[in-house]
């Protein structure tokens, strides 16, 4: 019995060795891989990845827009021309959009005023040759006619750039370097900026071009012309310039992702015209003022506020002039400043909080001939002064 019992003991431990032994071989080969094993992604990974393989991966601020984009692009896409033209100096491309049935297209003044011969791209393939009949430096529009069928024409609808806020989501569609259709997103950055007409005046200066948005959805050299529109898929302005810094290393200047279009209540007053007649006549006040003040001139300007637009100078025998707006005269600590002007508060009743709200109010509400009632502050008295506006020449 002892005997057995001796076996049976050595058996049960030549049994533990066996296993010990295969288990510690079991651990070590887990430890070893393949090369096509290490390229594997572990589990954990796995289940933390955004999407499964066949799944679209989202950005966060664009997923609520997600089928409204590819939805608005269908809708207006086809309205949006590619334009192609040579010059005098040699040729560029740009881009337009439909206005009407009757073959109407809009674009830049600086696309197509000097064009010799212009081609118009539709997204359908047709391409045909268009002849400018309006331009307008000052809002730098133009409009171009083409002859053809208006079953092809898909005409885009002017909104309202005056209902449109800051941080609106808008769209750019053009033809970016050649690049024809293609859309980017942004936001509305800002209103009512005020850029440098294509217009200079007698004494070398540009005149000012009010109504402006600025946008940082991108727009680079080609887009120029084309529309800039809300998710309706309606245009509320017409893509125009980029801020731009520096040179490339390619030569090129710099995109800052600052843009500007004009506004589509400015297309809604000045292309009507430039269909009639080949022009818009501009009203025109004959003053100059600071587009913005800092704290310091309005401090050596002695004024009673920091809102307003302060006029630097009149025109001599202009309309603001003839009606008694008085420019500086007297030199201060600054420079080129100099006080003693009229501070507008007020353009026909409705306050204003520096120069861009007055040339938006003229650009959108005032015509050649137009009586306006300025609100005026000078020597601490506030008083009204009517002036009869003029025509840019």
């Amino acid at each position: 019995m002892e005997k057995r019992n001796r076996i049976i003991r050595i058996i049960t431990f030549l049994m533990v060795i066996f296993l010990v032994t295969s288990a510690c071989r079991l651990t070590r080969s887990t430890d070893l891989t393949t090369p096509e094993e290490a390229q594997q992604i572990p589990q954990e990974s796995v289940e933390t990845l955004p999407a499964q393989t066949g799944q679209t991966i989202l950005v966060p601020e664009y997923a609520a827009l997600e089928g409204s984009l590819e939805a608005l692009y269908e809708q207006v896409s086809p309205g949006v021309v590619s334009l192609q033209f040579t010059t005098a100096e040699g040729g560029g491309q740009g881009t337009g959009f439909v206005i009407d049935k009757e073959g109407h297209i809009v674009t830049n003044y600086h696309v197509a005023s000097e064009a010799t011969e212009l081609e118009v791209h539709f997204p359908s393939g047709l391409k045909v040759y268009g002849t400018v009949i309006g331009t307008d430096m000052d809002s730098d529009l133009a409009v171009i006619k083409v002859d053809v069928d208006p079953d092809v024409l898909v005409p885009l609808t002017l909104g309202d750039s005056e209902a449109i806020k800051v941080g609106q989501t808008v769209v750019a569609i053009g033809n970016p370097y050649g690049l024809s259709g293609t859309m980017t997103v942004g936001i509305v950055s800002a209103r009512g900026r005020v850029l440098d007409s294509m217009r200079q005046t007698e004494s070398g200066t540009f005149y000012s071009s009010g109504d402006t948005i600025q946008t940082d959805a991108l727009i680079n050299p080609g887009n120029s012309g084309g529309p800039l529109l809300n998710l309706n898929g309606e245009v509320i302005g017409v893509n125009r310039a980029i801020q731009t810094a520096g040179t490339s290393i390619t030569g090129g200047a710099v995109n800052t992702g600052i843009g500007f279009a004009i506004s589509s209540n400015t297309v809604r007053r000045v292309v009507p015209a430039l269909i009639e007649t080949g022009t818009y006549a501009y009203p025109y006040l004959g003053l100059s003022s600071y587009s913005n003040m800092s704290l310091a001139m309005v401090e050596a300007l002695k004024l009673p506020q920091s809102t307003g637009a302060y006029v630097a100078s009149v025109v001599a025998g202009g309309p603001a002039d003839q009606a008694g707006i008085k420019g500086g005269t007297q030199p201060t600590a600054v420079q080129g400043l100099t006080t003693g002007g009229d501070l507008i508060i007020a353009v026909d009743g409705i306050e204003i909080k520096d120069f861009s709200e007055l040339m938006s109010y003229l650009v959108l509400n005032a015509s050649v001939g137009d009586d306006i009632v300025l609100t005026i502050i000078r020597s601490g008295k506030t008083m009204d002064v009517t002036v009869t506006l003029g025509q840019r020449q």
